[in-house]
């Protein structure tokens, strides 16, 4: 089975069904594989052959889906750059990918045409969006025929590349085959229930919003294309779509809880929400359960593996048994075809209860690296993605993540794990966001420090938290340090951008460790 199936198959079983909503655009599923068809062969038309490389450098929007179904279909590799990069980021990848084709948005002309001028590799650059002619036209002349040329479940559909949280970016390879297994395992462990009427806000350069759609869309479900997340703009659109399930980072859900307006809108649609990219907080999580009831579901992984663990709504329990609120810091359990293991520092498989490293096995794992032998080799060991991500397991197999790998903290000598020191400033009254880093101490190697966001009116001090954290940690966990800044810096996928952070404290060092 190759991705396209999806696309044919819906097009077959659902041709009448709402496939795609963006902006004043409906399309049918029957009406979205045509355009497909069409895009294919288009691209087979301007001499762009399968397994070359389709770039696309663009924000949410309906050409984005239909050039990446015509490499679901006919056997491109698609790249969708993220567009907030600069443009010597976005040609570091372009040299790394060497796309044949380039298709973007008319707002990034800029960047497009610095990209036609440096990389050689490019045949075919072409621009869409609204009051542009040129990529429908292209359309318009190209056969609505299924095209000639098929993809296989081996061939690679994407190149992702990974937002650099830890150093260069990567081309991360994922085949038809493992991007299949994600969806079918995603959709029979969504909670979503048919008939799905799915909002994607979240970038489709970011892993986590394709393989949601791809969920939804396994089950037959119409996406509702959003390409710019504003609270209201969100809860609008749940109320007139009747939105029944969406997929948003935590940061998202903050802010549509704390929209003045939220009261509004009727959102009793909704069946469920993902929420991924980040753990939830324990009290915003509350929070939202109590705005919208029991329909949280959170779905864990990262861009080089896709199977990762999910905990189900009924398992965000908020009160009773304390066995059972604990699990509201878990990640949850692993999908059904993944299996899970912790690698401690000795090289042998932790006990429930031990930290480690966070080991996955499953067929929703990437192939390799592009051009990247050698760190290939280093993630992907006996079949074992190592995904530098520090976490334990109970004895039920619920993951709790700690931190990760080169995140931690070690304080003369003693290993800090950020989360924890995070959790417990969360609790205090005037914290709203923070983000707990490693900074450079002459005495101790490295100390910690929490840079802090308060709340619209509350006062705090820096030694009023560092004392409500002895309250609940352990003091040598404690920050001994706190900078008040006005709001974190983040990554494209609602991530804490730790790497800004650090840099502010680490620029002389020359590295970000001790």
């Amino acid at each position: 089975m190759i991705l396209g199936d999806l696309i044919q198959r819906n097009a077959a079983l659902h041709g009448d069904r709402l496939g795609l909503v963006f902006e004043d655009l409906r399309f049918t599923h029957r009406e979205f594989a045509r355009r497909v068809y069409r895009a294919s062969n288009a691209l087979l038309g301007k001499g762009i052959r399968q397994q070359e490389r389709v770039a696309i450098l663009s924000r949410n929007r309906n050409e984005v889906l239909e050039l990446f179904g015509a490499g679901e279909l006919t056997g491109f590799i698609t790249i969708c750059i993220n567009h907030r990069l600069s443009i010597p980021e976005i040609e570091e990848i372009c040299r790394d990918a060497q796309p044949a084709a380039l298709f973007y948005e008319a707002d990034f002309a800029e960047a497009a045409a610095a990209m036609k001028a440096r990389i050689p590799s490019l045949r075919l650059v072409m621009t869409f969006g609204r009051g542009v002619e040129e990529y429908e036209e292209a359309l318009a002349q190209a056969p609505e025929a299924e095209p000639p040329l098929r993809a296989s479940p081996e061939d690679i559909a994407y190149l992702i590349y990974t937002s650099g949280t830890t150093g260069k970016p990567k081309g991360v390879m994922y085949t038809h085959a493992a991007m299949i297994e994600a969806s079918r395992t995603l959709s029979h462990e969504s909670g979503a229930l048919e008939p799905i009427t799915a909002l994607i806000v979240m970038p489709l350069f970011h892993v986590g919003a394709r393989i949601e759609s791809f969920g939804f869309l396994y089950l037959g479900g119409t996406i509702i294309l959003q390409n710019i997340f504003d609270p209201v703009t969100v809860l609008k659109a749940i109320e007139r779509e009747r939105v029944t399930a969406m997929h948003l980072a935590p940061i998202m859900i903050g802010r549509i809880l704390d929209a003045p307006e939220r009261a509004n809108f009727d959102v009793r649609t909704l069946q469920c929400v993902h929420y991924a990219s980040a753990p939830m907080p324990v009290p915003l999580l509350r929070r939202a359960i109590a705005a919208f009831g029991s329909i949280f579901h959170q779905v864990y992984g990262m861009t080089e593996c896709l199977g990762g663990t999910t905990l189900k709504a009924h398992d965000h329990v908020l009160e009773g048994d304390e066995r059972l609120v604990t699990r509201l810091s878990s990640a949850g359990q692993p999908y059904s075809g993944t299996q899970l293991r912790i690698l401690a520092d000795n090289g042998e498989y932790a006990a429930p209860g031990e930290i480690g490293e966070v080991l996955i096995k499953s067929a929703a794992t990437m192939k390799g690296y592009w051009n990247n032998t050698a760190a290939t080799i280093e993630a992907l060991r006996d079949g074992w993605m190592h995904t530098q991500d520090l976490g334990r397991l109970d004895d039920e197999g619920f993951l709790y993540i700690m931190d990760r790998k080169k995140d931690m903290i070690i304080s003369g000598g003693e290993n800090i794990y950020s989360w924890e020191v995070e959790e417990a400033l969360r609790k205090h009254p005037a914290v709203a966001e923070v983000a707990v880093i490693a900074v450079p101490d002459a005495e101790w190697g490295e100390s910690v420090k929490a840079c802090v966001v308060t709340r619209e009116g509350a006062k705090t001090s820096e030694l009023e938290l560092i004392e409500h954290c002895r309250s609940l940690i352990a003091s040598y966990k404690k920050p001994r340090s706190v900078d008040f800044i006005d709001a974190l810096p983040r990554l494209f996928n609602g991530k804490t951008d730790k790497k800004t952070l650090r840099a502010r404290y680490w620029g002389a060092q020359g590295r970000q460790v001790a």
